[in-house]
């Protein structure tokens, strides 16, 4: 289960995401990036920030540790941003928070070269939860003492917006040539099908026993589940 704490204070907005998060601190004294459940996107971007975002910790990714936020309106009382102040009322209870990283510096595919073996992997996973936002123009990726970090998973799954069609596309190719890690990751035809092959139904099980079943509706669940281990099955569909 992810690890739960209360927000105490709402310190500023990051007005670089279209879904307006925010950095919060909480009573276990950590700082987090909080993306919001009132916000435009919904629930269903927190869903997939988990699933991919737990499912890349366990393909071991590097990714900040996430945490259910439990936020009370109260805490942004001060902040004088009238949109602020409505998004966080509207969000009220249970929203995702991600580690903040002090000091860390937006990726840069120039100035940081990738080793090919983790560009491969990077690569690979972004293929199975069909991340279309890691491109050179928005990587979606930090640097952090040296090292890579994987962030901002919301438009993953993207599946999961239309249910009705998602049985049609549970094994569509993967746009890879805008992929900010492409040239570094020489590599994948290796990296590709072992990551696939730690994709099992147990551990895509295990994931999704980490979203909270109030962001869920009914069925939504078994639904994501069906999906993804069929996806698992065929990485030749999807692994470019």
């Amino acid at each position: 289960m992810l690890r739960q704490v209360t927000a105490i204070r709402y310190v500023t907005p990051l007005r670089e995401g279209g879904s307006l998060p925010g950095v919060v601190e909480a009573d276990d004294f950590g700082t987090y990036v909080v993306k919001f459940r009132g916000a435009g996107q919904g629930p269903k971007a927190l869903v997939a920030e988990v699933i991919a975002g737990e499912l890349a910790r366990r393909l071991d990714l590097p990714m900040p540790d996430l945490a259910r936020v439990e936020l009370d309106p109260v805490v942004a009382r001060a902040e004088p941003d009238e949109e602020v102040q409505e998004l966080i009322k509207a969000s009220a209870g249970l929203n995702l928070g991600m580690d903040f990283l002090p000091g860390a510096l937006g990726y840069d595919p120039n100035a940081h070269p990738v080793e090919a073996r983790l560009a491969s992997r990077v690569l690979a996973f972004d293929a199975y939860v069909e991340n279309v936002d890691r491109s050179w123009r928005n990587p979606n990726l930090l640097i952090w003492h040296g090292g890579l970090r994987l962030i901002d998973h919301g438009a993953t799954l993207y599946f999961h917006h239309d249910w009705a069609r998602a049985e049609k596309v549970v094994h569509r190719a993967y746009p890879w040539d805008d992929h900010v890690l492409k040239p570094y990751a020489t590599e994948l035809a290796t990296e590709g099908p072992a990551l696939a092959a730690l994709l099992t139904a147990g551990l895509i099980d295990e994931v999704l026993g980490l979203v909270p079943p109030e962001w869920l509706d009914d069925g939504d669940r078994d639904a994501y589940l069906d999906h993804l281990v069929r996806r698992a099955a065929r990485p030749e569909a999807w692994l470019p």
